[in-house]
């Protein structure tokens, strides 16, 4: 797989697939009328201005309402000042603002071999990512999962730059506006950095905490009651439901899934992610982590929409890193074709009827490649080395070895022919390539610092010294050397 390398080549195959995108876009039926967005918008402006309970709002004609803790509701009481128009407006730059900010830091914690690409690079991405049905659907649906992402990652570049000082505090925001990014703060624990962890578990605690003096009825119920009814969010055997919890629900369809199974899986795909996430962080491949960690979060979760799925983004982003690194085609090929089905929305196929061996395959198709990225996706490994480190290593703050300057000899000096009056001094110039001065047999030295003194008359003169002189360009032999520097006689 060979990308254009000339300018022209670039620009032709940037409106290509820009165009591709386009139709793409625009002639396939996609749009959620942003429906979670007027979840949250109706939900806030029934609780403010109508007195009613924020869990208790439906959309009318459906049975789904709000079913975030209440920290987020806190965060979105803004809407309440905004019409419905106003809101999806304003939802839609936000996801524009998180979308920018997670492509940029992808962008710096990838290797060289993608940041090589440059403005072209990120321009590809904006096509791709416009065309993944995660990131479609979060759009489409007015969702926070990118805003999530980005708070998230923030906290990877501040410890990846080394300003871990700040660091858990977008971890903890994130957790408190939605429960599943808090395994990110057991990653946190595992990399040995605690006070990120307890910065983190401080942040989603004081913003529970605060969220509960704004609303406590409200606080008291999501507690209590809804945070363990996941019928609130919807059936868990829905197809969009790409979890192990959904792969189980649709098994035993209209049955209940087992929840000692469940948890049986949960706890072996925990111990997979612990395993692969300790070693990508021996080897200080902090993307490598957070990319893991996403991962495991997806399966683990009871339920995992298809718009929950762009934490499969820096997985997606490393697979194709390693590609072209090895240069190895087949990477390059499985992360295409990996790519082209989570653009495909191939389990909707099996939105009737997800029963069979079709519908165990193709319907859970999400689920299979979420676990084969836990298992296989190449971190820890030596080319996660040119990828940004999980700790500053002391080759990448200690200052250059310096080679030590040879001592200073004497530098030799050329007399021409003539009355002792024509001898001079040499001038301090004629140095080695290390900053020292050329050497050579013969009565005639002078020093090859320091002020140079006439052999005729005795008085001194300054000369500019060896750490002032540029070095010799070609440095040649100290004979060589010596035979070109001939001084003229100063003046009287």
């Amino acid at each position: 797989m060979r990308l254009p390398r000339t300018d022209r080549g670039r620009l032709l195959f940037v409106l290509a697939l820009a165009t591709a995108v386009t139709v793409f876009t625009a002639t396939v039926p996609l749009l959620r009328d942003w429906f979670d967005l007027r979840v949250y918008h109706g939900a806030v402006d029934t609780w403010i201005h109508h007195g009613g309970h924020l869990y208790d709002y439906r959309v009318p004609g459906t049975t789904y309402g709000f079913t975030y803790p209440p920290f987020a509701a806190v965060g979105m009481l803004p809407m309440a000042l905004l019409g419905l128009h106003a809101a999806i407006a304003v939802g839609l730059l936000l996801n524009l603002a998180a979308t920018a900010f997670v492509l940029h830091t992808l962008y710096v914690l990838t290797g060289r071999r993608l940041r090589r690409y440059g403005l072209f690079g990120l321009a590809v991405g904006v096509c791709l990512l416009a065309l993944l049905e995660p990131v479609r659907d979060t759009f489409s649906f007015g969702q926070v999962n990118l805003l999530l992402l980005a708070l998230v990652l923030a906290d990877a570049r501040l410890i990846a730059n080394g300003r871990s000082r700040w660091a858990g505090i977008g971890i903890g925001l994130a957790a408190a506006v939605k429960l599943t990014p808090a395994i990110f703060i057991v990653l946190l624990l595992l990399a040995r950095r605690p006070r990120a962890a307890a910065t983190a578990t401080g942040v989603a605690a004081a913003a529970t905490a605060f969220a509960a003096l704004v609303a406590p009825d409200a606080s008291r119920f999501y507690w209590t009651d809804a945070v363990w009814d996941t019928s609130r969010i919807g059936r868990l055997a829905y197809v969009s439901n790409q979890s192990l919890q959904g792969v189980l629900a649709r098994l035993a369809d209209p049955a209940e899934p087992s929840r000692a199974v469940w948890a049986l899986l949960a706890l072996a795909v925990l111990g997979v992610w612990v395993w692969r996430a300790r070693r990508a962080l021996a080897t200080g491949d902090v993307l490598g982590a957070f990319a893991l960690t996403g991962l495991a979060a997806c399966l683990v979760s009871p339920v995992t929409w298809v718009h929950h799925l762009v934490w499969l983004l820096p997985s997606l982003v490393i697979l194709a890193e390693e590609g072209l690194r090895q240069r190895r085609g087949r990477l390059l090929w499985l992360a295409s074709g990996l790519y082209g089905l989570l653009c495909s929305s191939v389990v909707w196929l099996w939105f009737d009827d997800a029963s069979g061996i079709g519908g165990f395959v193709g319907g859970n198709a999400y689920v299979w490649i979420t676990l084969g990225l836990l298992l296989g996706l190449p971190v820890g490994q030596r080319g996660a080395a040119e990828r940004r480190p999980w700790r500053r290593r002391a080759s990448a703050t200690a200052p250059a070895p310096r080679t030590a300057a040879p001592a200073s000899v004497p530098a030799v000096i050329s007399r021409p022919p003539g009355p002792p009056e024509s001898s001079a001094a040499v001038p301090a110039g004629a140095e080695g390539p290390a900053g020292g001065a050329a050497a050579g047999p013969g009565p005639d030295r002078a020093p090859a610092v320091g002020p140079a003194v006439s052999r005729d008359t005795g008085r001194g003169r300054s000369d500019p010294t060896g750490s002032t002189r540029p070095v010799a360009p070609k440095p040649q032999s100290s004979r060589e050397r010596a035979s070109s520097y001939t001084a003229n006689r100063p003046p009287s």
